[in-house]
């Protein structure tokens, strides 16, 4: 049970799509809120959505050198940059520059970094410390306005759990995954799926600034193993109708 009186605004919000790009979902709502950005607009806030690994949504690959979701990590942050550095490692050091620098004061507050899953996971929200009262109340949040839709919280905090993500440059880093959904394709629930989960946590943000106290409990699932989850002109996304029909 934690509790939480909203002392230190929340102000700098960033929403990543395209770490990995063949996840689809993500890219395609970052680059319609790049487009158009009303509705992740909240006042008093300071929302950026961006795209994290241009280079392999353009060609619709995970990465093209190495694992952008793995490289956050100080020494790879630190390194001098060169043209011989992975592309991702200089990627990284290009965001961390814009939303960092990680562990610093002047660190992006919260980083939604947005994956998708080809495992049936459904909705899922991914913590990395389970003490952090902010975020726990958040999902609380989050997963009391998606019922009766199930939302999971996955805690990956053990040390030989942890991984140097790209949202660990935020003060309050948040890992959303939603699927089932394969690679290089979109599915019109899913993005819905993840679009309400983006609202419903602005929204949290928001009430909170506003001086809102919450008192919350929240059911957190434990990662016992480490999973890797493996043209953006996107045109049309199946139908929900339809899916599963063949």
């Amino acid at each position: 049970m934690t509790s939480c009186v909203a002392e230190e605004p929340i102000k700098k919000i960033a929403i990543f799509g395209g770490t990995h790009g063949n996840e689809l979902t993500g890219v395609f709502l970052v680059t319609h809120w790049l487009k158009n950005g009303a509705e992740v607009h909240r006042a008093g806030l300071e929302v950026k959505p961006f795209i994290t690994n241009p280079r392999a949504v353009e060609k619709c690959t995970r990465y093209i050198d190495c694992d952008l979701n793995r490289v956050f990590d100080l020494e790879n942050l630190s390194k001098e940059m060169s043209e011989d550095l992975p592309y991702e490692v200089r990627r990284a050091q290009e965001i961390n520059h814009l939303f960092g620098p990680k562990n610093s004061d002047d660190a992006y507050d919260v980083v939604f970094d947005l994956h998708n899953t080809t495992s049936n996971m459904g909705c899922t929200l991914i913590l990395e410390d389970s003490r952090n009262d902010f975020l726990i109340q958040m999902f609380h949040y989050i997963k009391t306005c998606m019922a009766p839709l199930p939302c999971s919280v996955y805690l990956i905090e053990h040390p030989s759990l942890k991984y140097a993500t790209t949202r660990s440059i935020a003060k309050y880093p948040v890992g959303i995954e939603v699927g089932p959904q394969p690679h290089g394709v979109l599915r019109a629930d899913i993005l819905d799926q993840m679009r309400r989960m983006l609202k419903h946590a602005l929204d949290f943000i928001q009430r909170f600034n506003e001086g809102s106290h919450y008192i919350a409990q929240v059911d957190l699932n434990s990662q016992r193993s480490c999973l890797s989850f493996l043209k953006v002109g996107i045109t049309k996304a199946q139908h929900s109708q339809f899916l599963d029909a063949f």
